[in-house]
């Protein structure tokens, strides 16, 4: 209902295939060097209890996700230390390893002590040492914090591990019972928690920067309107209620206004709401659908979805200038605009010419280059990690609906673990330390 211009199509399966539009704009389909080699040996555990959750895999899986690195599976390992001393260098050179991390969990007063160690393999020398702790409940959040000081010490980029995801799943129990469920997980879709359930569709959830807020689009009173709820009390406060569609909120920067689209006026365009004083100010004002708002971090460019070209493609504006400028010139179908941290790569939902195919692309919006990071079919909600490494995106997979994670280099492509049903809608929350 949302998606005005995929509900105009009919799609079939396809073939991707390799297209130039010119000398500056390119399209690239595949081709990436290879991840780095990294052994995350199992940690030592010194209780005596099974624990439940194996942090080195946890943190493995981490570094892995982020398409940098290419864990050594705990088969092939020829030894398995817990402690800088129990280390042979000879034997992690043999297997390609460029980095290992080695680590000991140690029962201390109802709580658990980390220590952990990486070692750069060819020098022989750590890279970081570190200790942490936590209860038996706090394993994963532990794992994804280690795997966050690993990356960015690797790599200089903040890692975002220790970050949540939001999405809807969709159980039907009869042609007239469908059960909607807002659900928050980690990025990986671990531990999911119910945020809201209702008989009627959730759309577009979104984290306010603070990571405390989110903003979707509920049809409870049987037409769409936007709520706003605080995560940890469950207080919920309706923010619209205008006539026609209300959707696809968007927080800005600050986290003080909310850009949204609505059709009060008979056409969908895009306004901005200041929060505190729900003054509306009117962002679009074009004949063709406007919709899909992403801001810019300047917390005054918007970024949007629109048809005034004859076809759906990305535009930029300025709050308050009315004028448009269009983004995305290589491909028939582009919309779901999404911009990486550091606003050098813009994701989006792509349809390339010739095909009928949606696929998660990135456009590089200095070189204008545009690279494909999927290889399934009919993509669309796609959310870039903070630190823009990784994508989620939902896509369907043996005729389900599913989320999918690909690293926005485009070596790691896999489906993430979530409950049961259609899953849809995902949203990934800023840093939350």
């Amino acid at each position: 209902m949302i998606k005005f211009f995929r509900g105009l199509l009919v799609i079939v399966c396809c073939v991707a295939g390799m297209a130039v539009a010119d000398e500056k704009n390119i399209l690239v389909t595949s081709g990436s060097d290879r991840a780095t080699p990294i052994a995350v040996v199992p940690f030592g555990w010194q209780g005596g209890t099974v624990l439940p959750d194996d942090m080195a895999e946890i943190i493995g899986n981490d570094l892995r996700n982020s398409g940098y690195y290419a864990p050594i599976p705990k088969q092939n390992m020829i030894g398995l230390p817990t402690q800088a001393s129990e280390v042979i260098f000879r034997d992690w050179k043999a297997l390609g390893a460029q980095y290992v991390m080695v680590g000991n969990i140690v029962p201390a007063g109802g709580r658990l002590q980390v220590q952990y160690a990486l070692f750069n393999v060819a020098t022989e020398q750590p890279v970081l040492t570190g200790s942490v702790s936590g209860t038996t409940d706090q394993l994963r959040d532990m794992a994804h914090y280690i795997s966050d000081q690993s990356f960015e010490k690797l790599t200089g980029i903040k890692g975002a591990f220790s970050t949540r995801l939001l999405y809807v799943t969709a159980e039907r129990a009869s042609a007239t019972n469908t059960r909607y469920t807002l659900q928050r997980s980690d990025y990986d879709g671990a531990r999911a928690v119910t945020l809201l359930q209702s008989r009627e569709p959730i759309l577009s959830p979104r984290f306010a920067p603070d990571g405390k807020r989110i903003a979707y689009v509920s049809f409870e009173q049987k037409r769409p309107r936007i709520f706003m709820q605080n995560i940890d009390t469950g207080r919920r406060e309706q923010i619209t209620n205008f006539e026609g569609l209300n959707g696809a909120p968007a927080w800005s920067p600050d986290g003080s206004k909310l850009a949204f689209v609505l059709s009060k006026d008979g056409n969908a365009e895009i306004y901005v709401m200041e929060l505190a004083s729900r003054q509306l100010t009117r962002v679009t004002n074009n004949p063709a659908i406007d919709t899909e708002p992403f801001w810019g971090k300047d917390g005054n460019t918007i970024y949007f979805t629109s048809d005034r070209g004859g076809k759906p493609q990305i535009y930029k504006t300025t709050v308050g200038s009315g004028n448009a400028e269009r983004v995305t010139f290589i491909g028939n179908y582009n919309a779901s605009p999404k911009l990486s941290a550091d606003e050098k790569t813009l994701v989006m939902i792509h349809r390339q010419d010739g095909f009928t195919n949606f696929r998660v692309a990135a456009q590089d919006l200095q070189r204008g280059t545009v690279k494909i990071l999927t290889d399934t079919n009919l993509d669309e909600s796609a959310t870039v990690a903070p630190n823009g490494t990784m994508v989620i995106y939902a896509t369907r997979q043996q005729g389900r609906g599913v989320l999918m994670l690909v690293s926005i280099n485009g070596r790691v492509r896999l489906p993430l673990p979530t409950a049961q049903g259609e899953v849809r809608e995902p949203s990934w929350s800023p840093y939350l330390n």
